[in-house]
């Protein structure tokens, strides 16, 4: 990545350490690795630079508005003898109640005829009807602001971010730094069509959809492209774009902004509003193609989640074409393309602070790659393919690293063809959710063909389901609306320090005795660290394992409860082949024992506990070899 992360709790600081915690809804939960720094007037983080830096992004928490809102505030940096404010705010941070959530921390709930965990019940249907403190379901606290320091500080030299001392905020929590050293501002490439020639204005005061447009159409006519020079433009609305590329001087200094704007009356999609985005033109209309967007940022004003609103930076269907070097910040998903399209390479964004999803393939994505992002505070699955009722195929998540989604997952498949996910790094899911998922669901055609889940590195993943008061997995495979058969391919994969399961394959209750999950491969896996199993298994079906390294479980490696039958004589309704060399833990926690860990659960063995008590492992720490 161009920046070097340092989190706050392992900076010299006078605040008071928060966390660590995995239950959902604190501010350590949230925070990357599980623990941040709160300050209150007067107190300070103080970083020390391992490179060279002039340009830093701060991870922070504020407090709401008594009625929501957000409040907004300041605080002082310093750095290499100057000293400067950072504007903060926390008005498109809080998210509060049931889906799809509200920005009142006062509201009751919003679908009391749904069951309610906290309770136990449908509260609707409940007498006495359970009373619930509000606010309801604190989440997405998060916010990160960036700022160029005007000039460099070299390694060895210090940062310092202080909540000022006549500060109206009453606190802020710092979560972390990244500190980068950013280069000039692009030149335009050669013969490009200059936005500024056409009137855009560089300074945010007049809206600039007028003249982009003009700067597109003038680009496409002289095959040329577009350049956006350093300034801050304001766009309100979508620029569609087809067969043209759009270039800014680098996402530190080609900014566009807009506000969220209420449309007089419903668009034919069923949006009621419209914003800052870059669209294709839809699938249906033929789609767009050879588009290349690349080299600036996206900052919008989405604070609530209104799912039939295309208010996205970048949206529609684009074959054939890249986006590259953008930051995408305030928008409700940073990237949702809707199909039939292909060919697309999405490559080396960093897309931050999503009301929804960071990325979406939907319905039709086809021979594309998403490689080299940074994907950080979703609201909704960080990376999602869905191929609701349309097979993406042939698709590649490569290289991404995504960081605390606060909902559902940090990469999920949703059905389809031939897809990869590998060498990402997935940390801190928070809940309803996991590292990485599969799962047939939302009207999802199957999966077909070879699934390849390979060299990924999951971090604090498996956190507790709260609906279903049972933990999941780093990796979770979840059959709900028809059986998963695919050859699902998990191979060199890490599961590091899982808040309960390494691996988790389940069947909805409901339908466990007609969906099963067949034809899963883990080979050359390493397990380091889990709350309670190895392998919990909640369906039919079957799985093997060869080379399988698992240490520091805090319970039996297979938690094996099959369809939930009993059926002692025969075992449980699901099958783990041992193909041999799965060393590691057996039985207690943390045994240090060389032993096969999985032979003594296998074939079908039922070993179904269905809630063993957490035992936090120790950190993950250097394997050595061999293992066995």
């Amino acid at each position: 990545m161009a920046y070097v992360e340092q989190e706050a709790e392992n900076a010299a600081y006078t605040g008071a350490l928060v966390g660590p915690d995995r239950d959902a809804f604190t501010f350590a939960s949230e925070a990357s690795g599980r623990t941040a720094v709160e300050l209150e007037p007067g107190e300070h983080v103080r970083f020390t630079l391992t490179r060279d830096a002039n340009a830093l992004t701060v991870r922070y928490a504020l407090p709401d508005a008594p009625r929501g809102g957000g409040l907004s505030g300041t605080l002082d940096l310093t750095a290499a003898g100057v000293s400067r404010s950072v504007p903060v705010t926390s008005r498109y941070s809080w998210l509060y109640n049931q889906y799809p959530f509200t920005n009142d921390p006062t509201a009751g709930l919003l679908h009391p005829d749904w069951w309610v965990a906290e309770c136990g019940c449908v509260p609707a249907q409940t007498t006495p009807a359970p009373v619930f403190d509000t606010p309801f379901r604190p989440s997405h606290a998060y916010a990160e602001q960036r700022v160029l320091l005007g000039r460099t500080v070299r390694a060895g030299g210090t940062v310092t971010l202080t909540l000022p001392r006549r500060s109206a905020l009453p606190w802020a929590v710092i979560d972390l730094v990244d500190l980068e050293k950013v280069g000039p501002p692009q030149a335009a490439p050669r013969g490009a069509v200059n936005a500024w020639l056409l009137g855009a204005d560089p300074t945010g005061r007049r809206d600039a959809a007028r003249p982009l447009r003009q700067a597109v159409a003038l680009a496409k006519k002289l095959d040329r492209p577009v350049y956006v020079p350093p300034g801050t433009y304001r766009l309100s609305e979508h620029l569609v774009v087809d067969d043209v590329t759009i270039a800014g001087a680098g996402s530190w200094y080609t900014v566009f902004r807009g506000r969220e704007v209420a449309l007089s009356e419903p668009a034919p999609d069923g949006s009621t509003h419209t914003g800052v985005g870059f669209y294709g033109r839809p699938a249906a209309q033929g789609g767009s193609h050879d588009v290349h967007l690349r080299d600036f940022a996206i900052v919008g004003d989405v604070a609530e989640r209104i799912d039939d609103d295309q208010v996205n930076g970048i949206g529609g269907a684009m074959s054939d074409s890249s986006i590259s070097g953008l930051y995408i910040k305030n928008t409700k998903v940073g990237l949702w393309f809707d199909g039939p399209m292909s060919n697309l390479r999405v490559e080396r964004n960093v897309v931050v602070d999503q009301i929804a999803d960071g990325l979406n393939f939907h319905r039709g994505v086809t021979d594309s790659v998403v490689r080299d992002n940074v994907f950080r505070n979703t609201g909704d699955d960080a990376l999602a393919s869905w191929s609701q009722d349309v097979p993406n195929a042939r698709n590649v998540f490569d290289s991404n690293t995504i960081q605390v989604p606060t909902l559902a997952n940090g990469i999920a498949l949703y059905g389809g063809t031939d897809l990869t996910v590998s060498n990402n790094v997935v940390a801190d899911p928070v809940r309803e959710g996991s590292a990485l998922h599969l799962g047939s669901r939302f009207g999802a055609t199957p999966f077909v063909g070879t699934i390849s889940v390979r060299d990924n590195t999951t971090v604090r993943g498996g956190p507790l389901e709260p609906n279903w008061k049972i933990g999941t997995g780093a990796l979770w495979v979840y059959a709900l609306e028809r059986s998963i058969d695919a050859d699902v391919q998990v191979v060199g994969d890490h599961f590091l320090d899982s808040t309960y399961n390494a691996v988790m394959l389940v069947a909805e209750w409901g339908v466990k005795d007609q969906y099963s999950i067949e034809n899963v491969h883990l080979r050359d896996v390493r397990i380091d660290g889990t709350g309670t199993n190895a392998i919990s298994a909640r369906a039919m079906g079957s799985a093997t394992f060869e080379n399988v390294d698992a240490r520091n479980l805090g319970s039996y490696g297979v938690n094996n409860c099959g369809a939930f039958h009993w059926d002692w004589e025969h075992g449980s309704e699901f099958t783990l082949v041992d193909l041999g060399g799965n060393d590691g833990t057996s039985g207690n926690p943390w045994d240090a024992s060389t032993n096969n860990w999985l032979t003594r659960f296998t074939p079908n063995t039922i070993t179904c506990n269905d809630t063993p008590p957490v035992v936090a492992p120790p950190a993950p720490s250097p394997w050595q070899q061999p293992v066995g």
